[in-house]
């Protein structure tokens, strides 16, 4: 570092090099006039000429300095601007920066509330998953159970009747039909309900053939699906004439009976893909019905039983409704009396009325001491009081 003026420059400094060209140009200046004077003892002509070149150069090194002091004052304020610019920049700069990390701050502070309320939901699902995941696992072991029962041919006939007892007694009063009833030919039905004829007591049976169905929806290659199709309507077939021939008697049931199919899928299948065992059926007197259809005809079941019972009941109404009459007239005979009661109640009162109204007077003559006419009215003859009627 060198100081020019109380200002510090370093060496590769514009300035400090331009100085430095300076004093080595006066250095050099100074040479050539040490060796003019020495050579000045060889002619007296040269001296002028060469005192007139040393004052000419000693006037261009003052003017020199003068170039380099307003050099030195313009590097001066050139540094101080420079020095109050960098000074804004940097207050720019911390300003800015300063906003800049506020607004990070407040990002972040965000970003955290974010993150925290994420996490939060984020909790909650994963219990909500964990809560279904528990229901899942309940629910395989329940169908695992289910399949258990379904496996079995009886506990499959069981599950059956249950849910055939459980629709009927939901639709139905408990006096309209009989579970397990057994009929004059010694077969025994899941349900016997008793219709007024016609039509007559019919029979509802619960069948589940599960196992046909499964082969028929396992069946992947044409031929398997023609065999297990061959063997579903064979178990269909088989179960709506053992129904027909068991379960349909003259003058004991009506003329039909209902085949109750516990699951809504076998049933669609037989509609969809097996019209001709739908058809058989109809000609068996054979109506195939599943929970849901059950439910509907079990409802008619329901207002035919009703429509039937208030026909029974159509005497009862009839005495009912003669003595309600009767009850009728009665009461309105007791109202006469008792309007006639009334009337004679009436009269009592105007009579009542009227005697007090003289007794009024009287005991008013009393209080003005008025004697004579007291004494005269005493000679007149009350009325008598009505009697009351018996």
């Amino acid at each position: 570092m060198i100081e020019v003026l109380g200002k510090a420059y370093a060496y590769d400094d514009p300035v400090v090099l331009a100085a430095g060209g300076a004093a080595a140009l006066i250095l050099l200046v100074l040479g050539l006039l040490i060796a003019a004077v020495r050579r000045a003892g060889r002619s007296a002509e040269m001296a002028a000429p060469l005192i007139y070149q040393m004052d000419r150069l000693a006037r261009r090194v003052d003017s020199l300095g003068e170039g380099q002091q307003r050099l030195a004052g313009g590097l001066t304020h050139v540094s101080e601007a420079q020095a109050a610019a960098q000074a804004n920049m940097l207050r720019l700069m911390e300003s800015r920066l300063a906003a800049v990390t506020e607004q990070m701050n407040r990002n972040l502070e965000g970003a955290s509330r974010r993150t925290a309320l994420s996490l939060g939901e984020l909790q909650e699902r994963l219990a909500t998953i964990d809560r279904a995941q528990e229901n899942i696992e309940k629910l395989s072991g329940n169908v695992l159970s289910l399949q258990d029962i379904l496996s079995n041919k009886q506990t499959r006939g069981a599950f059956g009747e249950i849910q055939l007892a459980d629709i009927v007694g939901k639709a139905l009063p408990k006096d309209s039909y009989v579970l397990q009833a057994t009929l004059s030919n010694g077969k025994r039905a899941d349900c016997l309900i008793r219709l007024p004829k016609p039509p007559g007591p019919i029979v509802v049976d619960s069948k589940f053939p599960l196992e046909a169905y499964e082969a028929l929806r396992r069946a992947e290659t044409q031929w398997d699906r023609q065999e297990a199709a061959r063997a579903f309507r064979t178990a269909v077939r088989t179960h709506i004439r053992a129904i027909s021939q068991k379960y349909i008697v003259a003058e004991e049931t009506a003329d039909g009976a209902l085949m109750f199919l516990p699951s809504e899928a076998v049933y669609a299948e037989l509609h969809a893909n097996f019209p001709d065992l739908v058809r058989e059926s109809f000609e068996a007197r054979v109506w195939i019905v599943s929970p849901t259809t059950c439910m509907a005809t079990l409802n008619t079941m329901r207002a035919i039983l009703k429509d039937a019972r208030m026909r029974d009941q159509a005497g009862a109404i009839r005495r009912t409704l003669r003595q309600l009459h009767r009850d009728v007239e009665l009461v309105a005979e007791r109202v006469d009396r008792l309007s006639t009661h009334f009337g004679q109640a009436r009269a009592d009162l105007e009579g009542i009325g009227v005697a007090a109204e003289r007794a009024g007077k009287r005991a008013a003559k009393l209080d003005n001491l008025d004697f004579e006419e007291l004494g005269a009215e005493q000679d007149e003859l009350l009325p008598p009081l009505p009697r009351p009627a018996e």
